[in-house]
């Protein structure tokens, strides 16, 4: 009768272990049995193969001893001769394992101590694992959890099935917690460690706040109104970029609410911060005019190359359209993906003089024409000597005061320029020791070549070892500022796909590549 007891009290503490550390019983009841082992082995010796099973359902515990069927028996702890092994099973074959019982033993104050270790640190590893698994498919969720401590900044929070923790850097600026306090927090990273799975928390991470307009706003929840884009100061200010899919749906009156119950909710969650909710729009134009809310825009310049764009305003709209301490301008950068860079109407102004007057003297010295001719080509938006060399004269004649003799000699005189500036440029080429096989290269320009020679790149060769960022040039995020650093061809408006069909051609006449294995690069390029 006791020893029935035991056994089920040994299936009782399994199930009381697995549902404490909600972990599955039968983990618990493998634990037990890797600890039953261990202390078999110190009764019987280290060397000794020894099995222990526990039945899941009277909790008898059995013990065996695996043995070796070898020809010769070194060890007769570990093997057994064929001979005595076939006695037990007529099929045995030497490398078989023969199973034999052991009669239950009592266990000393060691072994048991030793076995609780064992079952102890089991099921820590099978709970941790079991954190692990069920916190790394919640990334990207808001968890609800109570504060534990705060340790020198960092707040720990219990989440009930384990802990988290929220970095000092992860929370709003002045936002305070004591032990006890609710928190709601973004769940964006989960790694394994040696101490246990660590769950981090964020209350600054963008996406919390599309989380929690997604709980506020049943239409974000229901797929109708999408939140593209997040961009936040924490604390402070936030833009939300919103869309649609439903024509008869606004997307910002949603998620403002009836007198702006959902957007106040959300502005509450996060200790007062501003929100400004945003219209989306395809047209990147029309969504960096939205971004820059409430100020007024003028006029938009876009260059898709380097994703900048220049946003005209107002001369009393800068100081809104920057916002303090240029909080308004880099949220909506962070917004739109653009590097921003905002003008007065009256520096627009002063630029446009400027660059009219540079094409004029440039016009006057390349051609030998006085300041009249000059501003006349550079009114009628010819930007340099290169276009007026190759439009079609009946563009040029039709200049008001040109004539068509008068379009052929500056036609004349503009190809006269480029063809000696092309000499200088070549002379300087050979002087640099720039091969001539670097000018079979399509796309290369005498001008590029002296650039090339100017930095190292003397040969075919030399121009196959290049990068595409070596000859555009590349852009590095420092400190929330883009950085852009130049290339070898920096300012001869040459984008990615030129420089790398450079590139590749170069491999191929150096005999790198096979052209065909040249072609999908440039096709995945393009």
């Amino acid at each position: 009768m006791a020893v029935s007891a035991n056994r089920l009290e040994l299936l009782q503490i399994a199930d009381a272990v697995a549902r404490e550390k909600s972990i599955d019983r039968s983990i618990v009841i493998a634990s037990m049995e890797d600890a039953l082992q261990k202390a078999a082995r110190l009764r019987y010796g280290q060397e000794t193969e020894v099995r222990a099973e526990i039945n899941q359902k009277s909790g008898e515990v059995r013990f065996s001893r695996l043995l070796l069927v070898v020809d010769e028996v070194e060890n007769d702890a570990i093997q057994i001769s064929l001979a005595d092994a076939r006695k037990r099973n007529p099929a045995a074959q030497a490398g078989d394992w023969i199973a034999e019982t052991l009669p239950p033993f009592d266990f000393g104050r060691i072994a048991a101590q030793s076995a609780k270790q064992v079952i102890v640190q089991k099921v820590r590893e099978a709970e941790r694992d079991r954190q692990y698994e069920e916190f790394r498919d919640r990334i990207g969720d808001i968890v609800n959890g109570v504060v534990k401590r705060v340790e020198y900044g960092n707040v720990i929070v219990d989440l009930g099935k384990g802990e988290a923790i929220i970095r000092r850097d992860e929370m709003i600026p002045r936002e305070m917690f004591r032990p006890g306090d609710r928190v709601r927090a973004y769940v964006y990273d989960v790694r394994r460690e040696q101490r246990g799975p660590q769950i981090f928390l964020s209350r600054t991470h963008p996406q919390l706040m599309a989380k929690l307009f997604r709980q506020e706003v049943p239409e974000i929840y229901d797929g109708v109104i999408e939140v593209k884009s997040v961009a936040r100061d924490p604390g402070s200010r936030a833009k939300i970029a919103v869309i649609s899919r439903d024509s008869s749906i606004d997307p910002v009156g949603a998620c403002v609410g009836m007198r702006g119950s959902r957007v106040q909710a959300v502005v509450n969650e996060l200790q007062g911060e501003k929100i400004d909710i945003i219209p989306w729009s395809a047209d990147a134009a029309t969504f960096i005019v939205n971004a820059l809310q409430p100020a007024e825009v003028v006029k938009v310049v876009l260059d898709e190359d380097s994703s900048r764009i220049e946003v005209v305003v107002p001369d009393d709209q800068l100081s809104l359209a920057i916002g303090r301490r240029g909080q308004n301008v880099r949220l909506a950068s962070q917004l739109t993906g653009w590097d921003i860079d905002i003008l007065t109407e009256a520096e627009e102004s002063e630029r446009r003089q400027k660059e009219f007057v540079e094409r004029t003297n440039a016009f006057m010295q390349a051609l030998d024409v006085d300041e009249v001719v000059g501003q006349l080509l550079a009114s009628e938006g010819f930007r340099s000597v290169e276009e007026l060399a190759f439009v079609e004269p009946e563009e040029l004649a039709s200049i008001e005061g040109f004539d068509e003799e008068t379009a052929a000699e500056i036609q004349n005189r503009a190809r006269e320029h480029l063809e000696r500036i092309e000499a200088e440029h070549d002379a300087r080429r050979k002087e640099l020791g720039v091969a001539d096989e670097l000018k079979e290269i399509g796309g290369v320009t005498t001008a590029m070549l002296v650039n090339f020679g100017e930095n190292e790149v003397k040969t075919v060769e030399d121009l196959a070892g290049c990068a595409t960022d070596d000859l555009v040039g590349w852009t590095e995020k420092k400190d929330g500022e883009t950085v852009k650093y130049a290339g070898f061809l920096d300012g001869f408006d040459l984008s990615r796909e030129d420089a790398e069909s450079m590139i590749m051609s170069a491999r191929v006449k150096a005999g790198w590549i096979e052209p065909a294995s040249a072609a999908p690069e440039e096709h995945e390029a393009e």
